[in-house]
């Protein structure tokens, strides 16, 4: 009887199109899920689950952390562990994002408080994300970078 019936939930969901296995993200679920957490530092601790091991990370020229990072420990130090010690509720607000095969694009603005001098800011900023299997292999950042410096 028992064995009946699991038979039959597991055609149900095979003819439904759903298996149990399915948990496959989207490009777009993955992106979107780095911006989930609640700090800078969170949000590079769920990037550490998605990145390729050779992966490219590109800050804008004239943005404090200009620069591109190889992999995800220079990421993680360059950008992840400075933004924690150098602002209080640095954030990236996504206002929408734009996907398409291997691409993803998220727009919308940082926030943040300098630690040092105390100001505050907001940037319209844009990341243009490629990945490939599942796998974030490149990452470049679009940012009206002076907010940024003034606050600093």
């Amino acid at each position: 009887m028992v064995k009946s019936i699991i038979i039959s939930l597991t055609v149900l969901l095979l003819l439904s199109g759903c298996a149990i296995t399915q948990n496959k993200m989207t490009n777009l679920e993955i992106v979107s899920s780095t911006y989930e957490g609640a700090t800078a530092e969170e949000n590079g601790k769920n990037l550490a689950k998605y990145v390729a091991a050779d992966i490219s990370w590109t800050e804008a020229r004239g943005f404090p952390y200009a620069g591109t990072y190889i992999g995800f420990s220079a990421i993680a130090e360059n950008v992840f562990s400075r933004l924690g010690s150098e602002w209080i509720n640095y954030k990236f607000t996504p206002e929408d994002y734009i996907a398409a095969d291997d691409k993803v694009a998220a727009y919308g603005t940082y926030t943040g408080t300098n630690k040092k001098s105390r100001k505050y800011f907001e940037a319209r900023v844009a990341h243009i994300w490629k990945l490939k299997d599942g796998k974030i292999i490149s990452f470049e950042q679009f940012v009206d970078s002076q907010t940024v410096i003034n606050a600093m």
